[in-house]
């Protein structure tokens, strides 16, 4: 690139960064300055050189790579004429794989091109004679409860995460060793009794009932934030800072390739400053995950520090761990035996057809008390709802859940991964 026309396509090269990100890709100034750094070094000669280029630095998952094709092939192509028929060239768009997945994706990147047009500041208006209305559909609040939320569009994202603030969780209250006074009290305060009788008549005694203290138990939220959880983890930590707001005991951590606590940064009230704050704490986003060797941190510097014995923990990942070690399979029993009850949220349960094959998953399966799905709205209601202490039937559900899981377990054959054999 020569200096003439160099700021002219780094230019385009942040305004494509951007539209990645408005399509929901987690792109950040770094990434995009990594992006020119490196087509400086490969050079635009090639178009096949150029893909790939910006491909190994915006594309850190493959179902990303849907919505990336389809940026690349429209933003790359002409952009003047992007401008002026967006509307009509996105039904044109076509992608290797038809599916309900890259449907979802052309409707993210159609909204998020829209948006640019309209917000640009660089745009020409003299050269622009042309008006096309394009209107974006919007989903209505029903609709929006069972859209995962791997395929939904900014604005929905949004909405959703609105509607996760304000879900409310009321957790059981579990009775304590200490009693107050209560004159609906099941105990006689015999002590309290004595006492006050000393001050007036002694013909008439007032008896004094205590009743047993409450209180909410305590919550431990660990959540995988590994390239196959991004979508989810990030609304899942918006679910734990309303959490974090309601409630005192609540302890959140974040785990990929390392254990990281969160818990100070959650709680800023403003919860898209409590997200940054996160963002530069980890340094593990969207990478592998070690799931046994995380666990083992958390059992090793935290069961202790925090009160597990009477709390709840939520365990956020989708169980396929890349490790190899067989530290898995102790770690997350030891884990069970420190809290009350251990609920699994995966969201690979969207699938109709999931089996539990994988051996980290059946590896935590036998381990835990629920097994429940966290990829849209609707999951999340059904949590608090299983959660809430004024739901009825609490126990049954748990048990009945824990019983579906293990039967599928038990008549399910388990992948094993062959080993070539070198001769």
């Amino acid at each position: 690139m020569d200096t003439g026309s160099g700021g002219v396509f780094v230019n385009n090269l942040v305004h494509f960064g951007r539209l990645l990100r408005a399509t929901g890709l987690s792109i950040g100034t770094g990434r995009i300055l990594t992006a020119v750094r490196a087509v400086e070094k490969v050079g635009i000669a090639s178009r096949e050189d150029f893909y790939w280029t910006l491909h190994s630095v915006f594309v850190s998952h493959p179902r990303q790579r849907y919505i990336f094709d389809q940026a690349f092939e429209v933003f790359w192509q002409n952009p003047r004429i992007l401008e002026r028929s967006i509307a009509t060239l996105l039904p044109e768009v076509r992608v290797a794989r038809d599916s309900a997945s890259s449907k979802e994706m052309a409707r993210r990147l159609a909204e998020a091109l829209y948006s640019q047009r309209i917000c640009d500041d660089a745009l020409d208006e003299h050269e622009l004679e042309t008006e096309l209305k394009a209107s974006l559909t919007y989903s209505d609040r029903e609709r929006l409860q069972d859209i995962d939320f791997e395929s939904m569009s900014g604005a929905e994202m949004a909405e959703a995460k609105l509607a996760v603030q304000t879900l409310k969780v009321a957790f059981k209250q579990t009775p304590t060793r200490r009693y107050r006074t209560h004159h609906a009290g099941d105990n006689l305060d015999m002590r309290r009794t004595l006492r006050d009788s000393l001050r007036g008549s002694a013909d008439v005694i007032s008896l004094v009932r205590r009743k047993r203290r409450t209180k909410q138990p305590p919550v431990v939220l660990l959540c995988d934030i590994s390239g196959s959880m991004s979508e989810y983890s990030r609304m899942v930590l918006h679910f734990a800072h309303s959490l974090m707001l309601s409630r005192k005991q609540v302890s959140c951590f974040v785990f990929g390739t390392r254990l990281t606590n969160i818990t100070r940064q959650l709680r800023i009230r403003d919860v898209d400053c409590a997200l940054d704050e996160i963002t530069q704490a980890v340094e593990d986003w969207y990478g592998g995950t070690r799931i046994g060797a995380c666990l083992k941190e958390f059992n090793r510097k935290w069961v202790r520090r925090l009160p597990m014995h009477n709390a709840t923990v939520l365990l956020v990942t989708d169980g396929l761990d890349r490790s190899e070690s067989n530290e898995l399979a102790p770690q997350i029993q030891l884990l069970h035996r420190s809290c009350k009850d251990l609920f699994w949220l995966n969201p690979l349960l969207r699938y109709q057809e999931f089996e539990p094959r994988v051996s980290g998953i059946r590896t935590i399966l036998p381990h835990v008390d629920a097994f429940l799905p966290v990829h849209n709205l609707a999951s999340l209601q059904e949590l608090a709802k299983m959660l809430n202490q004024n739901s009825t039937g609490n126990e049954t559900e748990l048990r009945k859940n824990r019983l579906l899981w293990r039967d599928r377990m038990a008549s399910t054959t388990p992948f094993v991964a062959h080993t070539p054999v070198v001769h």
